[in-house]
């Protein structure tokens, strides 16, 4: 494949994945956590997210038709939890479960909701699926898809460790603000994924 295909392929999982809307997702998520624990979430959840993507772009459909189970009913339990993530934002049930816990046995958010549904989400493994088809699967072709995936990641891991900065300049109630707009945001996207599944079922107007 040329280098116009890899371009193209960066260019769409960035849009997919979206690191600069994750990062003030991940203040919000991780807020409070010192640097270090917030530094581990970071490379957890892209690491996670990386193995999670090359799993769906070599194996592609069939991850999902060995357990009986279609992209589309993947996209509505996606969106489902990703709702449930959105609802804990906007009422502020995350914080004061953070506030009441130890630091000892506070939900890890690396896996839920950072790699997956939000790295690694239906829409990035899709795309890989389909970036990794176009080129017929042919080997080298495929692991310089896995290096732009990698790559788009990469960036994202930086747009994080940098969060600190941003969670400084915004403060306690400018963080309050940014989370219950994008727990709005995460609600409308869950729904989004939700009516693409049904969409793909035939049961909703595409």
């Amino acid at each position: 494949m040329d280098l116009t295909f890899y371009i193209s392929a960066f260019v769409t999982l960035f849009v997919i994945i979206d690191p600069i809307g994750l990062a003030p997702l991940f203040v919000a998520i991780t807020a409070g956590m010192p640097s270090a624990e917030r530094r581990a979430i970071a490379f957890r959840a892209a690491a996670i997210g990386v193995g999670l993507l090359t799993l769906f772009g070599v194996f592609g459909e069939a991850v999902l038709g060995f357990v009986g189970i279609s992209m589309p009913a993947f996209r509505i339990a996606g969106g489902i939890l990703l709702f449930l993530t959105a609802l804990e934002m906007l009422f502020e049930r995350r914080t004061k479960r953070r506030e009441d816990q130890t630091h000892d046995d506070r939900p890890d958010p690396s896996v839920f909701p950072l790699a997956t549904p939000l790295i690694a989400g239906p829409g990035a493994m899709a795309t890989m699926i389909l970036l990794n088809g176009e080129v017929e699967r042919a080997p080298l072709a495929m692991l310089g898809v896995h290096l732009v995936m990698i790559s788009v990641i990469g960036l994202m891991v930086l747009l994080f460790l940098a969060a600190g900065l941003l969670e400084r300049a915004l403060g306690r109630t400018g963080i309050n603000v940014v989370t219950r707009l994008l727990g709005m945001l995460l609600a409308a996207l869950s729904v989004q994924f939700v009516l693409d599944g049904l969409a793909d079922f035939g049961l909703a107007p595409t």
